[in-house]
């Protein structure tokens, strides 16, 4: 299915989405629980986001800020994950990618690097 611009949470997705949220990873739940309830600087993100044809791990609107998580699953998919960073990017989404072990190991360099580009974007969009 193709999309001209991304439609956020396409019905379609409604039981895949679900099923994610529902069979999250180790690292995806520990990210979620720093991430959830404005839980780093004040941004609002969501799990599991449909965006067009893709099902984002972690979605931020304000930052159009996509976060991923890549385990062993990602291994064999380069080249689709280059082509959905394509995608996103060309709707304006910005990519960031962990490993789940950076996840699991080093939670608080994830969340700085996460805050680090959040502060970049404001920047970025509050110059004129």
């Amino acid at each position: 299915m193709q999309y001209k611009s991304a439609k956020a949470n396409p019905s379609d997705q409604k039981d895949q989405r679900k099923g994610l949220r529902h069979g999250m990873t180790h690292a995806e739940v520990v990210l979620w629980q720093a991430l959830k309830n404005r839980g780093v600087g004040g941004y609002k993100f969501r799990r599991q986001q449909g965006i067009g044809p893709y099902i984002l791990d972690f979605y931020c609107p304000k930052l159009r800020l996509c976060v991923e998580l890549d385990g062993s699953s990602h291994d064999c998919k380069y080249d689709y994950d280059v082509q959905r960073t394509m995608y996103l990017n060309n709707q304006g989404i910005r990519v960031m990618r962990f490993d789940n072990e950076q996840v699991i190991s080093c939670l608080e360099g994830v969340i700085a690097d996460i805050l680090r580009f959040g502060e970049e974007i404001k920047i970025q969009t509050s110059t004129p």
